[in-house]
């Protein structure tokens, strides 16, 4: 079973991409220099936003996603787990983490990057404000 999502979002420039242990992607239209983790502002959507189907599919603890993040032709690929515990109910966050720990905000755990191993091409153009494109693929077994 497999369902996809697209997250249209841009940078900032006080995008710094050093947080160590998540990175996330906020509706928000503001950034300020504690928010070391957000990559993208002024995302379409949150967590809560995320089709029910997509949902079901990654709300399991045998879920794996994918994320892609497009951005000025530098393309980044994060593997992450999905959990049965996750809510996905937060209105404006998605945050991906190296953690196991679950709350309404996080889409992704077990996260093989974060914001601070991200590619450094990547957070230039993001901090050049240029738009991203997020593609999620969550699939599980039947």
């Amino acid at each position: 079973m497999e369902a996809q999502e697209t997250i249209r979002a841009r940078g900032h420039p006080l995008v710094l991409g050093t947080h160590p242990t998540t990175f996330e992607v906020t509706a928000e239209d503001h950034l300020t220099i504690n928010g070391n983790c957000i990559i993208g502002i002024a995302a379409d959507k949150g967590c809560l936003g995320l089709a029910p189907a997509f949902k079901s599919v990654l709300a399991h603890d045998e879920a794996v996603l994918v994320t892609r993040i497009d951005c000025g032709g530098v393309v980044a690929e994060i593997r992450s787990r999905g959990s049965s515990q996750m809510m996905l109910n937060h209105p404006a966050d998605l945050v991906w983490r190296k953690s196991t720990f679950v709350c309404g905000r996080t889409i992704g755990i077990l996260s093989d990057a974060v914001a601070l191993t991200l590619p450094r091409d990547l957070i230039s153009n993001l901090v050049s404000g240029n738009e991203m494109i997020v593609t999620l693929t969550a699939a599980r077994p039947d």
